[in-house]
């Protein structure tokens, strides 16, 4: 392309064409490799049956390790569950500015905590990950610029429950992270962006805990009565999800002293809202486990479809 006086160009085939035409043509060819690549990226993920959604509970990362009524019913769910293309998990431990993909072929498994038996360091959780489902999602998300993430693996909110769903870690797994800058409302609008993915063979998981306070756990009693505000909250949160309040939900902070002290830092109810977001018109949530760890942590797993 040679310049000519007046803001004129001159293309190598002697065409002359203005500044203006030349930046819409290169405009509408930016436009053009970007459509071509995301129609690339759709035709490898063909159409499937709709896919089961989760919201899952983690609770303890030891659970990783235990076998009781919780790891048990992950077990009974991974068998009998369609077979998925891939898992995407929206967990409470990758917390960014901004959201992220990760697009890491061979996810490692990240110990993202302390103080826990070296026996729980040992876990290796070896899935592979899901580069081609994960840069769907950054080109199909519009709510906001989605960057990719090629070293992120997975935390503990992911591979301690995908180790009792799918034990030979036989199914790709990818993580969205969580914005922490956003509200409520904007996360709950992210998830609804994300419901084409179920057709499109992955299932999704928000993995996080509706009452989880650390500050009010009793360590020294490891069979603890629930404390009162926190069955009052997951009570009222069960209530609002049978009844399908999602606008409720999303304005958790309104229903009171047990939903400040349940949800000090919403870190762990934020992936309920991601599973919420993705409820379609008709479709049943069912409770398939309930019940408290130490008293203070909700244990409570909900499935859609």
């Amino acid at each position: 392309m040679i310049p000519l006086p007046n803001g004129i160009m001159l293309n190598t085939t002697g065409v002359i064409m203005d500044r203006r035409h030349f930046l819409s043509a290169l405009t509408f060819g930016t436009i053009a490799m970007q459509l071509s690549g995301f129609k690339k990226i759709t035709d490898e993920l063909s159409t499937t049956d709709k896919m089961p959604a989760f919201f899952i509970g983690h609770g303890n990362p030891m659970n990783a390790l235990y076998d009781n009524p919780f790891t048990q019913t992950l077990t009974r769910v991974g068998v009998a569950l369609p077979k998925p293309r891939a898992a995407l998990v929206i967990s409470a431990h990758w917390l960014t500015s901004g959201t992220r993909v990760s697009v890491a072929p061979n996810p490692e498994t990240i110990y993202d905590f302390g103080g826990f038996p070296p026996e729980l360091s040992q876990v290796k959780y070896p899935a592979k990950g899901d580069p081609t489902a994960a840069e769907f999602v950054k080109s199909h998300i519009t709510k906001t610029q989605v960057q990719t993430d090629a070293h992120m693996g997975l935390d503990h909110g992911a591979w301690t429950i995908l180790k009792h769903l799918w034990p030979d870690a036989g199914i790709p797994v990818f993580q969205l992270s969580i914005d922490y800058t956003k509200s409520p409302q904007w996360h709950y609008e992210l998830a609804q962006e994300l419901n084409a993915l179920r057709r499109k063979g992955i299932l999704i998981i928000g993995s996080g805990n509706i009452v989880h306070n650390l500050g009010r756990l009793d360590f020294q009693n490891p069979n603890p009565a629930t404390m009162d505000w926190a069955l009052e909250f997951d009570t009222a949160v069960k209530t609002r999800i049978d009844n399908r309040k999602h606008s409720e939900l999303i304005s958790y902070e309104n229903l009171g002293k047990a939903a400040r002290l349940s949800v000090p830092t919403n870190d762990h109810y934020l992936p309920l809202l991601y599973t919420l977001g993705l409820q379609e018109k008709e479709e049943a949530a069912t409770h398939i486990y309930e019940g408290f760890d130490l008293g203070s942590i909700s244990m409570r797993c909900v499935k859609l479809g």
